[in-house]
């Protein structure tokens, strides 16, 4: 059996998907991006993170189980929208022509149902919470639902993308603590700064297409001055990240490690080559790296707190 990953479009083929689904299924797995994690992991380490800071101790590991269901599913929810609202703007664009919808694999009824669905799972996910932290996830709802129309009316579509992917930095704190304190709004503000910078490496990729079709993106907005913001966008996040722990009483280890996630985002701005779509992919592929780093800082700063 030929198990090697290829691309079409942007969409890996010959993978798991492939290999091991039903095939009427595996429209909706591509449609959920689930061969391609990278997106759940950034949705996912602002719950961690904040779940860990608000931690006595070592962090819940029952409730990082429930956060890591949930980012798949939300974040499944989130692409399927994302790709029903898009759906003509992606099928005028050579990477992402073959995406699901576009395509022709799912209708958009179908996808509109199946987001239901996840939403419905999602729903039951958060319902393990307690009271304040559901209605700090629904409150989420108000920001993932205009996402995808930001990229229509304004260049920074990266900074309301920065506000709905680093919710989780609140969710994680109310789910521990019921409440929302100064930490985990310290938490929050870094997030979209992180996100301002990972996901502008990612527009990168697409920014031909984009000008010629009349989405606006900040690698447009930012152009070849990018590695100069990232800086901003970088220095900004770490920070505010300093001073969340700083805030929540964290113990020495957390600042090495703090430095040393850090590195990596230095390591992304000298290396990245904003003109080589691959390389703007492995860097902002290489985020997850940095999400496993600061949460190694959060959780040796609270056990020597």
């Amino acid at each position: 059996m030929n198990t090697t990953e290829t691309l079409q479009g942007d969409i890996p083929v010959g993978n798991w998907i492939d290999r091991w689904m039903p095939p009427a299924s595996r429209p909706y797995f591509r449609l959920m991006r689930l061969d391609r994690p990278i997106g759940t992991w950034l949705l996912l380490f602002p719950c961690w993170w904040s779940a860990a800071l608000a931690a006595d101790g070592l962090p819940d590991p029952w409730l990082f189980a429930l956060f890591a269901v949930g980012a798949m599913v939300m974040r499944g929810a989130g692409c399927t929208f994302n790709d029903w609202a898009d759906r003509d703007f992606d099928g005028r664009v050579a990477r992402t022509a073959s995406r699901p919808i576009p395509s022709g694999a799912i209708s958009p009824t179908q996808a509109l149902a199946f987001l239901g669905l996840q939403l419905g799972l999602g729903l039951l996910i958060l319902l393990q919470l307690n009271a304040f932290a559901i209605m700090v996830g629904v409150a989420s709802l108000l920001l993932v639902f205009p996402y995808p129309f930001m990229k229509r009316i304004t260049y920074w579509p990266q900074a309301w993308l920065g506000l709905t992917f680093n919710w989780g930095a609140l969710l994680g704190w109310a789910a521990v603590r019921g409440q929302i304190d100064l930490p985990a709004l310290l938490l929050y503000a870094a997030g979209p700064f992180w996100t301002l910078g990972y996901d502008t490496i990612y527009a990168h990729q697409d920014k031909e297409d984009d000008a010629l079709i009349g989405v606006k993106s900040t690698a447009l907005a930012l152009g070849d001055s990018t590695p100069k913001w990232l800086w901003l966008f970088y220095g900004m996040t770490l920070a505010l990240v300093g001073a969340a722990g700083w805030t929540a009483g964290l113990g020495w280890p957390f600042w090495p490690l703090l430095a040393l996630a850090g590195g990596h985002l230095v390591w992304q701005i000298l290396r990245v080559d904003i003109h080589d779509s691959s390389d703007c992919l492995a860097k902002f592929k290489s985020n997850r790296h940095f999400g496993w780093l600061l949460l190694a800082a959060i959780v040796a700063g609270r056990l020597a707190s």
